[in-house]
């Protein structure tokens, strides 16, 4: 009982030094997670406001522990604690104004504040080890060790919180389901960070507390030594040997792979990268070899990656994953030469590398989004011109275009709409919509590459919403998805006259979904079929998508007194097997019952 006293008084004591020694880092957690409390008592969906506000409040806490390690490291900033944690509030608010603009958190402001997060990770790793004050491979095995000791607490503290409230829940009294949320939200924001930074040492030689020094924190785990040593180097070793037959293989037969191997050699870098550092310490034959051979095995294998990715960025041009698996290429390159020539103490030059690399892939105009954006427009500029379709920046419209040309047209104009870059496009009009004015413009309808079977389709049907819509002459009005898992129902109670009606959605299939009204005394009264309507309809737009006025998405059908009429707002129909096929709807259905 002593011994777990102190155990939790020490805990108690480092999460209290954490939060004294990170206050911008910390008051950003806090932040966080009372606005995603906030958002978790919602009835209704997120403001958009609020999500920036927590997207930067993430990235703010990243910035808070820069500041902090830089305050600690540089012997320049001693003085200057309350400069650094301005700057770090600036940099906070002008990513956030960043942000107000636009009109979503899109998939490029993801990206490119991961890709922040990753080199402020690299500084934070690198700043210790600057000048070689502390040993590089011992930071990176404290913030590991810090890590997963976090983890593992807090996965503990999770579901032990969950059992109490669920036993609660069922035993005595009713729990709330957002209590669920809220304590997640505080466990796995509040405490697992503030647990981490509780486990990290002052990175200085003078260090006066001696508990909290790197000593104390830098010990070598007798299992982390096998883990790494006897069990992940061993398969590691083994995975590139695969590799290496593998490049065998192509020079003998002088065939280049194209596309699968590029994630595969990125996946085994980043992985090499970690558990060169993390075999830099010990002091064994396995660790000993590893340290010697990986940087040079490394090399031959990221120049086949390097030519897989040529190949694939001269045939279809760059996009945001070819650029930043060329990008980590290089990168790979260059370590491993370096690793080769230099001894593990150098590693920390690895992490500055890594750092430069992440900043270069986010600055326009060489940043990952500008640059794809660009090769993607110049490449069906090009094809339109080869096809007689484009001439002196003139969009021209032909209907008899080959195969090839509407394929790689479709592919390009799909991939720069969802990436929010038509607009960059000169000759379009800057409200172009793929789906709504391809054919006007292009003269003919998308095209896409599907499987080799005759019997493959692809049908999507949206509904023209600049239309408006007549109800007229029904009793009620629903909203139906088929986004459920098959044998799933979903019922929509109603009142008509006095009198309780239901209509059921039932999800009957991968490709169907059944709708049926019944009075209250359990009688139905009309039973009909989605995917009867679609398999109808989808002679109207083959192989394509259109945008379709009220009138030809709507479907009636009387029965024993009632009526139900669907209007549908999309449906899409997909081959996802040899025999086999994927529909999903969504519909406005309106029911009337007579007198």
């Amino acid at each position: 009982m002593k011994r777990l006293k102190t155990i939790y008084n020490k805990m108690a004591s480092g999460i209290s030094a954490a939060v004294s020694r990170f206050p911008f880092t910390v008051l950003c957690l806090a932040a966080t997670a009372a606005l995603v409390c906030y958002l978790i008592g919602l009835d209704k969906s997120a403001p958009q406001n609020v999500e920036k506000l927590i997207f930067t409040l993430g990235v703010g806490a990243f910035i808070g522990m820069v500041a902090q390690f830089s305050f600690e490291g540089f012997s320049r900033l001693s003085n200057s604690k309350l400069l650094v944690y301005g700057v770090a509030a600036l940099l906070t608010a002008g990513y956030f104004v960043i942000l107000w603009p636009a009109p979503e958190i899109s998939a490029e402001i993801i990206i490119r504040s991961l890709v922040a997060v990753f080199a402020m990770i690299c500084a934070v790793l690198w700043i210790p080890a600057f000048r070689g004050r502390t040993d590089f491979n011992v930071v990176s095995l404290i913030h590991f060790k810090s890590f997963i000791t976090s983890f593992l607490f807090s996965s503990v503290l999770s579901g032990g919180t969950a059992a109490i409230l669920f036993a609660v829940d069922t035993l005595l009294i009713r729990v709330d389901d957002n209590a669920y949320g809220y304590s997640m939200t505080v466990i796995w924001i509040i405490f697992a960070p503030i647990y981490y930074l509780s486990r990290l040492p002052i990175f200085q030689a003078d260090c006066k507390d001696k508990e909290a020094c790197i000593d104390s924190a830098a010990g070598y785990p007798r299992v982390l030594e096998i883990l790494v040593s006897y069990i992940a180097i061993p398969l590691f070793t083994a995975y590139t040997i695969v590799l290496l037959v593998y490049f065998i293989k192509i020079l003998a037969t002088t065939q280049w792979p194209s596309g699968q191997l590029g994630p595969m050699v990125l996946v085994y870098s980043a992985a090499g990268v970690v558990l060169f550092v993390l075999a830099s310490l010990p002091e064994n034959r396995f660790a000993h070899l590893f340290r010697i051979i990986f940087p040079k095995v490394w090399i031959p294998i990221v120049i086949m990656q390097m030519v897989s990715v040529w190949i694939r960025i001269n045939a279809y041009g760059i996009t945001e994953s070819r650029y930043y698996v060329a990008l980590f290429a290089v990168f790979s390159l260059i370590s491993a030469i370096f690793l080769s020539l230099r001894s593990v103490s150098k590693n920390r030059y690895i992490a500055l590398l890594a750092a430069a690399f992440a900043i270069f892939s986010i600055i326009p105009p060489i940043d990952a989004f500008s640059v794809s954006r660009n090769s993607q427009i110049n490449r069906i500029e090009g094809i339109l011109q080869a096809e007689g379709m484009l001439s002196e920046g003139v969009l021209i419209s032909k209907p008899k275009a080959s195969d090839e040309t509407k394929r790689e047209v479709t592919n390009i104009i799909q991939y720069l709409e969802n990436n929010s870059s038509t607009e960059y496009i000169s000759w379009l009009p800057k409200d172009f919509e793929m789906y709504r004015d391809m054919k006007k413009n292009f003269g003919f309808d998308p095209s896409y590459y599907y499987q080799p079977n005759d019997d493959y389709r692809f049908f999507y049907a949206a509904l023209d919403t600049g239309i408006p819509l007549d109800i007229s002459g029904y009793d009620v009005s629903m909203i139906v998805s088929s986004h459920m898992n098959v044998n799933d129902k979903k019922d929509f109670a109603f009142e008509i006259d006095d009198k309780n009606y239901t209509l059921t959605a039932n999800r009957i299939s991968r490709s169907d979904m059944e709708l049926t009204v019944q009075d209250q005394s359990g009688i139905r009264l009309i039973e009909l079929s989605l995917l009867d309507y679609a398999e109808s309809m989808k002679n109207k737009s083959l192989g394509g998508k259109d945008m379709l006025p009220p009138n030809e998405m709507t479907h009636v059908k009387t029965e024993n007194g009632a009526e139900i009429k669907i209007i549908f707002q999309n449906i899409t129909m997909e081959n996802i097997g040899e025999n086999d096929f994927y529909a999903d709807y969504a519909a406005y259905v309106l029911v009337k019952v007579a007198d």
